[in-house]
């Protein structure tokens, strides 16, 4: 449950990768930063490390400007949905079903909505030593990538919400409780709260309250 790298040299590579996994069926390349291994004290230094900061903001913003496209059309709306595809994760539509539930009954200035295709994000599946994560392609779009072997570690459902709460704005907080959804690995395996904590739902709902996200105002404040 971390970010990958996003400086320009890493989303020219996963740009790239994205163009070759859209040909030949295969798993979004990315450049990344190494995962926590397990403990308190490396995640704790790969939360407060500015590659992370940078790579919360830069996914965020991603997905916004996606976002902001769709929405071009219909400036007055004030509901914001945030559509989604599970193409390229066949293994994990259950867990991400239960998220996006999640998510949709805990905050109320945001949707999740899945589409056959396209989208404004996409979810992967695959094999990764450097477990889940969440990127950018490079084109204003943004990825979650799952990984096998922390899926069967950690409680999927878990990984998942938490790895979607970066769509919608969060960072990561591996320092908090198993109460907290953005703390990921950090309280470790034994976890199963799969639900984001009244701080997170309430910081959501600020982020995208009355469509302010379209025009790039959700990350002030």
């Amino acid at each position: 449950m971390r970010h990958s790298r996003t400086s320009r040299k890493a989303v020219l590579a996963a740009t790239i990768g994205l163009g070759f996994a859209a040909a030949l069926g295969a798993v979004p390349t990315a450049s990344a930063a190494p995962a926590p291994v397990g403990n308190s004290a490396s995640y704790a230094a790969y939360e407060r490390s500015q590659e992370n900061q940078d790579a919360n903001r830069a996914f965020f913003e991603a997905v916004q400007r996606s976002v902001a496209e769709q929405r071009a059309a219909n400036p007055g709306v004030l509901a914001v949905t945030v559509t989604y595809n599970t193409r390229n994760a066949p293994s994990f539509r259950s867990q991400i079903a239960s998220s996006t539930q999640i998510w949709n009954s805990s905050v109320s200035n945001v949707k999740l909505q899945e589409v056959s295709s396209g989208g404004n994000f996409s979810y992967y599946e695959g094999n990764d030593s450097r477990g889940s994560y969440a990127s950018t392609d490079g084109h204003g779009r943004g990825y979650i990538f799952l990984d096998y072997r922390q899926n069967q570690q950690y409680n999927s459902t878990r990984v998942t919400a938490h790895e979607t709460g970066h769509v919608l704005g969060l960072p990561d907080h591996y320092s908090g409780p198993c109460s907290e959804l953005m703390s990921g690995g950090g309280p470790g395996t034994s976890c199963q709260n799969p639900y984001p904590n009244s701080t997170e739902r309430s910081r959501v709902n600020q982020l995208w309250a009355n469509g302010l996200a379209a025009s790039g105002l959700g990350t002030k404040g």
